[in-house]
C-alpha cells in the first residue's frame, strides 16, 4: 500500500482534535467497512488505510512521531504491528451492528491477531524481528549509498541490498519490511531493523546537518586577510579571510553541509579558523616581529 499522509487519508487538517479525528474515522470506516462492501477489494484496501491512519493519529506518541518524521521516515521506524499496538475500535462499531474480530483478523493478519489475544483458529503470528547494525562511511552518509548485508534468516544465509539515504543521522534505524523471521500459521514475516553507525572523517566534523572544518592559517594571513583554498566534500573552494580574524571564528559556506533527508535543503559548512603560531623563527622573522612589537603589534 502506498504510504499516504494520514491526515489526507482521514480528510482532516493537521492539528485536528481527537474528537474530529474520531468523527472523520467513524464516518469513513462505516462507509468502507467490508460488511457493507462484500467482495470489493478497493473498499477493503481503503478500510485498511483508514484504520492505519486512525491508529497512528489517535495515539499521542505515534502522532508526535508521524508529525516529526513524516510518512516515509515514520514507516522506517514503525512496523504494522507497532502501528496497531493497543488499537481497539470495537466500541465504535457496536451500535452499527458490525463485527470486528473476524474482519480485522482477516484483513490485518498477525498484526491485529496479536493485539486481540490470538483470535482465530490458525493462531497466525508475525515472524521474529531482527535487530542489526550497519557501518557506513562519513562520505556514504553524505552522498547516500547502496549497501549489501548478509545475515542468517531462520538458520539460512541471505543477502539483501539496503539503501542508505543521503544525509542520514548516526543512530538512525532503518526498517526492511518482511525480511525477518518467517511467520507462523500463515502470519507475516518479521522485519529487519538496522541501526546505522557513521564513521568519523579525518578532516571534517559533523554537527547535525552542518559540517565543521578546523583550519589553521598563518599569523600574517589572520592579521592581513586574504583568500585561501579549503577542501569540501564537493571539491576545493576559495574563501575570503577578513583582516584581523580571530581564532575560533567560523566562515560559512552555505549549502555545503549534509542534505536533510527527504528535503531539498542542506546544511552548511563552517571553516573554523585557528591561528598557527610558528614554533621556530628564522633570524629575519624574529627581527621583523620585534619591529612589529615595537610598533605596538
Amino acid at each position: 500500500m502506498a504510504q499516504r499522509d494520514y491526515y489526507e487519508v482521514l480528510g482532516v487538517k493537521k492539528g485536528a482534535s481527537i474528537e474530529e479525528l474520531k468523527k472523520a474515522y467513524r464516518k469513513l470506516a462505516v462507509k468502507y467497512h467490508p460488511d457493507k462492501n462484500p467482495g470489493d477489494k478497493q473498499a477493503e484496501d481503503r478500510f485498511k488505510e483508514i484504520n492505519e491512519a486512525y491508529a497512528v493519529l489517535s495515539d499521542p506518541k505515534k502522532k508526535e512521531q508521524f508529525d516529526q518524521f513524516g510518512s516515509s521516515n515514520f514507516h522506517q521506524r514503525y512496523s504494522q504491528e507497532d502501528i496497531f499496538k493497543g488499537f481497539n475500535v470495537d466500541d465504535l462499531f457496536k451500535d452499527q451492528g458490525f463485527g470486528t474480530d473476524d474482519i480485522f483478523s482477516r484483513i490485518f493478519g498477525g498484526a491485529m491477531r496479536n493485539q486481540r489475544g490470538g483470535h482465530g483458529r490458525s493462531m497466525a503470528a508475525k515472524g521474529e524481528d531482527y535487530n542489526m547494525e550497519i557501518q557506513v562511511t562519513f562520505r556514504d552518509a553524505y552522498d547516500g549509498a547502496d549497501k549489501r548485508i548478509a545475515y542468517l534468516r531462520d538458520g539460512a544465509r541471505e543477502e539483501l541490498s539496503v539503501k542508505i539515504p543521503a544525509g542520514i543521522e548516526p543512530g538512525t534505524k532503518l526498517r526492511v519490511a518482511g525480511r525477518g523471521g518467517s511467520g507462523r500459521g500463515g502470519g507475516p514475516a518479521g522485519d529487519i531493523f538496522l541501526t546505522v553507525n557513521v564513521g568519523a572523517d579525518a578532516r571534517f566534523q559533523r554537527e547535525g546537518a552542518d559540517i565543521v572544518l578546523p583550519l589553521e592559517v598563518r599569523f600574517s594571513e589572520a592579521a592581513l586577510g586574504g583568500t585561501i583554498d579549503v577542501p569540501t566534500l564537493e571539491g576545493t573552494k576559495r574563501i575570503k579571510i577578513p583582516a584581523g580574524i580571530q581564532t575560533g571564528t567560523k566562515v560559512r559556506l552555505k549549502g555545503l553541509g549534509f542534505p536533510h533527508p527527504g528535503k531539498k535543503e542542506r546544511g552548511d559548512l563552517y571553516v573554523r579558523i585557528g591561528v598557527k603560531v610558528p614554533e621556530k623563527l628564522t633570524p629575519r622573522q624574529r627581527e621583523l616581529l620585534e619591529q612589529a612589537a615595537d610598533e605596538g603589534l
